[in-house]
């Protein structure tokens, strides 16, 4: 148990200690070697990474350099990522092999490691991460403490203003004063709907009732997002201590997070913050010497899609099967157990420390007039810098994609980019220029979703992209209500004859008559918005829907029921190498014979394209 006093010379002692995580021109003989511990660095060997530079330091007997273990740093594709602080220098996909070598030349002989410096956009390799492009347009505000911090380590969080918002809401301000700075900040949920965060503080405030709840949903499903678990990973000390904010401000004591069981990093650095938060007495009785109580317990969900709408959430805490309830009441009236109930998610959470701490005004300076603050992404797909980024709000997406992103593959077209998720839509390259915000991209049939960023180049068939999220959605609709159960097995249907080659012209008419029926009559938030990725495909790739219905043709060549492997004669050398390969024989041809192919047998795996050295195959 730490009295406040002693936590805030915590703060004191340890900043004067970690100074050098942000302070690079800090005149010191100390060392930091970061280590990411994120999901995809953790997958590619960074705890050995870890181990390995603490058992060099100690058999050197190397004094004043620290291995930190932290958060995700954002820029994915180049993990495993390394970071020597105070210096700053970024080296990029790190081995445990690279280790000694980062030793002896960067700490021992203070020389930078040029061949494991990262490549920027332009192909140069630049020394420090503030050089990089990548970050150059970014303002990290949710994912602040990310790659900074040891995350399982409250001292550190406490360093960086850790838990001071929370003591400045119990002795400053009001529970009224708390709702209305929120409120003045223009914070919108950024789970998907964008729901205005201090009037859904304030409704679930003005319910009375002997038990409140707060809740915090990380049950995070979108294909390819991965922006709650980071932070999660990163910071999870930020959520654990917006979640006590947010229960002051409401009235509750009690406090949930829902995560999915396949975040097993992020459930146990929760775990660990909770554990630490309790040791200290943040979490309990008396909160820092108020009346003030609350406590929080970790609910793992089993991967149902469904579950991040608030309702079928509430219902899987509860031990029920996860099917969302029909509203009114909503959650604020009656939720967990039929008492009032306030559900954010992890990234709204992110934010609200930092808005107590700089105020509504500064917050509220960031972004565009109707979606202030930040964003961040989850970037993949076709681009050549995968990552995680935050944005300000009104960024345009040709500077997420080209400036951040880093263009791409291949120089190759850009055709769309998917946002939200199977909940979103499709923007193509005519609307490169269109700021992110909550309006923009509702204006063009797409939606801020929770941050999951897919983007598409000209290889990518739009019709089979549809399919793939209506395949998604109708294994993971709950089955409570007829028009999503039912209905979007029927769109899955005539998405497959068209990808198959069995389509016709009134297919297309009937796919978005069902579209706009689901919409209409589903009973929550997958169903009604599960045809939006079709929907905006047929808005603007209409063209290749035509093109599969009437011609029976894949223009990129992806639907491989409509699309033939052949063998160009005029190129072919009679090597018969693709003949040696082919799984089925499908490739006739004898001795010093042109090859062809038997499209009757063929199931083009395109194991031939990848085996002809002479590019004949196509």
């Amino acid at each position: 148990m730490k009295t406040l006093e002693e936590i805030n010379k915590i703060r004191e002692e340890k900043r004067k200690e970690l100074d050098l995580r942000v302070n690079t021109k800090l005149d010191t003989r100390e060392k930091h070697i970061l280590v990411c511990h994120g999901t995809g660095c953790t997958s590619s060997c960074s705890p050995e990474i870890l181990e390995t530079f603490r058992k060099i330091l100690k058999e050197k007997n190397i004094e004043n350099v620290r291995v930190i273990k932290t958060g995700c740093f954002g820029l994915c594709a180049k993990g495993p990522i390394v970071i020597i602080r105070p210096e700053d220098t970024f080296y990029a996909m790190v081995k445990p092999s690279d280790c000694e070598e980062i030793i002896q030349k960067h700490i021992i002989e203070g020389e930078v490691v040029q061949r494991l410096l990262c490549k920027d956009i332009d192909g140069k390799k630049v020394q420090s991460l503030d050089e990089l492009t990548f970050y150059k347009k970014q303002k990290r505000i949710a994912l602040k403490n990310c790659g900074v911090i040891n995350p399982e380590e409250i001292d550190e969080y406490i360093a960086f203003d850790g838990y001071k918002a929370l003591e400045k809401v119990l002795k400053e301000m009001t529970p009224d004063e708390v709702i209305a700075e929120v409120s003045k900040s223009g914070l919108r949920g950024r789970g998907g709907a964008g729901f205005p965060t201090g009037k859904k503080w304030e409704l679930t405030k003005v319910n009375e009732a002997d038990q409140k709840y707060v809740v915090c949903n990380a049950d995070e499903g979108d294909p390819g997002a991965f922006m709650d678990r980071s932070i999660l990973e990163g910071d999870p000390h930020s959520v654990l201590e917006a979640m006590m904010i947010a229960g002051y401000a409401i009235g509750a004591t009690k406090g949930f997070i829902y995560v999915r069981a396949e975040y097993p990093i992020a459930v146990k650095r929760f775990q660990i913050a909770i554990d630490q938060a309790r040791e200290y007495g943040i979490l309990g009785k008396n909160i820092f010497g108020t009346d003030f109580e609350f406590d929080v317990e970790i609910r793992l969900g089993a991967g149902a899609f469904v579950c991040g709408e608030e309702t079928a959430l509430l219902e899987s805490i509860e031990g029920k099967r996860g099917q969302p309830r029909v509203k009114p009441p909503y959650p604020a009236v009656a939720g967990l157990w039929g008492k009032p109930t306030l559900i954010n998610n992890v990234e709204t959470y992110a934010n609200i420390t930092r808005i107590i701490l700089n105020g509504a005004d500064w917050y509220s300076s960031i972004g565009t007039e109707n979606s202030k603050g930040t964003k961040v992404f989850a970037l993949g797909g076709n681009v050549n810098n995968i990552g995680l980024v935050e944005v300000p709000m009104g960024t345009t997406l040709r500077e997420i994609v080209y400036d951040i992103g880093g263009g791409i593959p291949n120089n190759r077209d850009f055709k769309a980019a998917q946002t939200g998720g199977p909940s979103g839509g499709c923007i193509p390259a005519q609307y490169l220029d269109t700021p992110i915000d909550y309006e923009s991209l509702k204006e063009i049939g797409s939606m801020m979703g929770s941050g999951g960023m897919i983007i598409m180049d000209d290889t990518k068939c739009m019709v089979n992209l549809s399919k793939f999220y209506l395949e998604f959605t109708v294994s993971e609709s709950c089955g409570k209500c007829t028009p999503c159960r039912i209905g979007t097995k029927r769109m899955l249907e005539i998405l497959e004859k068209l990808c198959n080659g069995k389509g016709e012209l009134e297919d297309i008419d009937k796919l978005e008559k069902l579209a706009h029926n689901i919409i209409k009559s589903s009973v929550c938030g997958l169903g009604q918005t599960a045809p939006n990725p079709v929907l905006s495909s047929l808005k603007y790739f209409r063209d290749e829907f035509i093109e599969h219905a009437v011609d029976k043709n894949c223009r990129t060549k992806e639907c491989k029921a409509i699309s033939k492997i052949m063998i160009n004669q005029d190129i072919c050398k009679s090597c018969g190498l693709c003949q040696k390969v082919c799984p089925v024989g499908a490739i006739k041809g004898e001795l010093r014979d042109k090859r062809e192919i038997d499209q009757t047998k063929c199931i083009k795996c395109g194991t031939c394209l990848a085996s002809c050295p002479f590019k004949a195959i196509n």
